[in-house]
């Protein structure tokens, strides 16, 4: 049986395990990691990198497993906001983290499956690793927005919002530019493009929305 902490403890060793991730991960490629962290204004990292991709690739999933904990941090951290709740379940926490993770990958498996059906698997892997890329991002900027709301800040409904909207605002600057860098295959293809961003870009999101807040 998972016990209850009343405490920052359980957060701050997820930041902690966090940091130690992206450490590792810039110490085995420095070179690249200086490259990702520019990744929002600069393409340099998505060309450069793309071509040398792997299924495994140590380096994203290692921010992947960043992203997760962060992730998994600050939507616990919300969702004590808004229950108004100070009790930390690791049980909870898990279960978090499982499901994010679930989330993710099936939902990159369903593409990676549409791609092969449709034989455009080039493209898609390359689609991937560019999305992937700015999630990983926004796990890395999560680490100190979390350490701020934790340690610093007094989280209110508003600041979330704002840092909710700051972090959509950031995807859909990478989602632009990822549609920039493949608009003459978007446009010759725009009915694919569009059943695509409604099946596999909206609806997983809307279906969440619906099982948790209605």
């Amino acid at each position: 049986m998972y016990r209850n902490i009343v405490s920052n403890e359980l957060f701050t060793i997820l930041i902690v395990i966090g940091l130690v991730i992206v450490a590792i991960a810039k110490l085995r490629a420095p070179k690249r990691f200086e490259d990702f962290l520019i990744v929002l204004g600069n393409n340099k990292y998505l060309k450069i990198y793309a071509r040398d991709q792997k299924f495994l690739d140590v380096f994203d999933g290692l921010l992947f497993g960043n992203l997760i904990l962060s992730l998994s941090v600050f939507c616990y951290i919300f969702y004590q906001h808004i229950t108004n709740t100070q009790q930390v379940s690791i049980n909870t926490m898990f279960k978090l983290c499982i499901g994010i993770t679930t989330f993710i990958l099936i939902k990159v498996l369903v593409e990676r499956l549409i791609a092969s059906v449709f034989e455009i698997d080039k493209i898609i892997d390359t689609y991937l690793f560019q999305k992937i890329s700015y999630k990983n991002y926004l796990g890395v900027l999560l680490l100190p927005i979390n350490a701020l709301l934790l340690f610093t800040l007094k989280p209110t409904l508003t600041l979330f919002y704002i840092i909710i909207i700051l972090l959509l605002i950031i995807n859909i600057v990478g989602l632009i530019s990822l549609f920039k860098s493949n608009q003459s295959l978007i446009k010759n293809n725009i009915f694919y493009f569009i059943l695509y961003l409604c099946a596999l870009e909206i609806a997983p999101y809307v279906i969440l929305y619906k099982v948790f807040f209605t």
